[in-house]
């Protein structure tokens, strides 16, 4: 019997590995050419990853929670009988599959796009899955929670139905932890479990039976195992790029306090007269920056370290750093100048709920060269981020509180927030960048000035 091994694609942007997330078919299951076998996280997303042949599943290589380099088996295939494909016949194989080794060699991303869709599907047949048990993870202390049952449908709520979970992270955390999804109940949409909802079952359990034995004054200090975090996926990209700015990198922080109050009411006179299309701050802060960049274009810019020059982009393509389950990721808005403030509000929204619900493409997550933080939704004042390397700037954004403020002589109850810009001083000096800081805040402060500078 002829089998195709299908080995695991470049899934973009030069990944060189991914980790396995969960296995969508079984071996001895009857799979069609572009059906989804595999899902996998990559440093930069989650993946469905589809199979270019057709046949039966005769092997899968790699477990959950495996990693996978790049051009190493993932799945072998064996063609039905009465297949082109099959032994003994001599007949070519099917020129989609040929297509697709071609690509493969040459490390395209078009093997996630299936070949030879004229070749007949076999029928498909699913057999029952079963849960897969880990070895449960030793914490500092014991989590009381009932692990899955070997042998049982994974998470089989108290009602006889399987519990909602969409995220794969979700699951495989609630693995790692031995927790029992059906044991919960979801605070999501329709009950969906969240990864909050885990978090919070797993520090419950944790901290319950601490609180159970009183500590003895005259007794040892409480024994147990570190828990161990694997550094993996998009945590190590985020870990490997933020070492690299801070070794690569000389950043200086500055800051500024800002009135925002005008900015504020610009916004609401904007949305009453626009309904229709409604503008976020942040969207309007994204004007603003646009208009800095505009003038202090060094600020848009990257260090070619091996060609020892300064790049100035043409274009500002803008990153907007956004807080993920999976962690932190900055989507970017490309060639952002282009957009009106509207075309901003409706990017800027859409792009950010893509993040968070992981389906941005990988591309969309590369290529910046501006980055605007708003970590004022932690409820923060002020930060120094690391530059999201190889850019050169970043403004970051705190809480818009209510402080006093002197106006026209008089003490006043205004909006205030502390904006801050981290700067690589390779390309520029501080007059540059207390140049572009200050000219944020005053449009921040008098909105009006953004008029005149657009």
């Amino acid at each position: 019997m002829s089998e195709q091994v299908f080995l695991l694609p470049d899934l973009g942007e030069g990944l060189t590995e991914a980790e396995i997330v969960e296995w969508r078919v079984a071996v001895g299951d009857v799979v069609t050419v572009d059906q989804t076998v595999v899902e996998v996280e990559t440093a930069k997303a989650v993946v469905d990853v589809p199979c270019p042949y057709a046949g039966r599943v005769v092997a899968l290589h790699g477990a959950a929670g495996e990693v996978r380099p790049v051009g190493q088996p993932l799945i072998t295939v064996a063609a039905l009988d009465g297949d082109a494909a099959s032994d003994g016949g001599g007949a070519p194989e099917p020129a989609g599959h040929a297509t697709y080794r071609e690509e493969e060699r040459a490390g395209s991303g078009n093997v996630l796009i299936g070949y030879g869709t004229g070749h007949a599907p076999g029928r498909r047949r699913r057999r029952p899955r079963l849960a897969v048990v880990p070895e449960p993870v030793v914490a500092s202390a014991p989590v009381a929670v009932a692990p899955a049952r070997a042998g049982t449908p994974e998470s089989v709520g108290r009602n006889g139905a399987a519990p909602l979970v969409i995220s794969p992270i979700v699951r495989r955390l609630a693995r790692e932890h031995g927790l029992d999804l059906a044991t919960l109940t979801g605070s999501g949409p329709g009950g969906v479990v969240r990864r909050a909802d885990v978090e919070a079952a797993v520090a419950t359990a944790t901290s319950a039976p601490l609180a159970a034995v009183p500590a003895r004054p005259d007794g040892p200090a409480p024994t147990g195992e570190d828990l161990v975090v694997p550094l993996t996926g998009i945590r190590k990209a985020i870990a490997d790029k933020l070492s690299r700015s801070r070794r690569e990198i000389p950043e200086v922080t500055i800051w500024v306090d800002v009135d925002a109050t005008g900015l504020l009411e610009t916004r609401a006179v904007i949305n009453a007269a626009r309904p229709e299309q409604p503008v976020s701050i942040l969207a309007l802060l994204a004007r603003i920056c646009l208009s800095g960049l505009r003038r202090y274009p060094q600020l848009n810019a990257r260090v070619d370290t091996e060609g020892q020059r300064i790049i100035q982009s043409a274009g500002v393509h803008l990153g907007i750093a956004a807080q993920t389950d999976r962690g932190l990721v900055v989507p970017v808005l490309r060639d952002a100048q282009r957009l009106t403030t509207a075309d901003l509000a409706a990017a800027l929204a859409e792009t950010t709920a893509a993040a968070r619900s992981g389906t941005l493409a990988p591309a969309r997550l590369t290529g910046g060269t501006f980055t605007l933080n708003n970590y004022g939704v932690f409820g923060v004042d002020g930060s120094t981020p690391i530059i999201n390397h190889p850019e050169a700037a970043l403004l970051g954004v705190g809480r818009i509180v209510d402080k006093p403020w002197v106006v026209d002589g008089q003490l006043a109850v205004r909006k205030v927030t502390q904006l801050s810009l981290t700067f690589d001083h390779r390309v520029c000096d501080g007059g540059v960048a207390g140049g572009f800081l200050r000219h944020v805040a005053d449009c921040v402060e008098q909105p009006a000035l953004l008029i005149a500078a657009v």
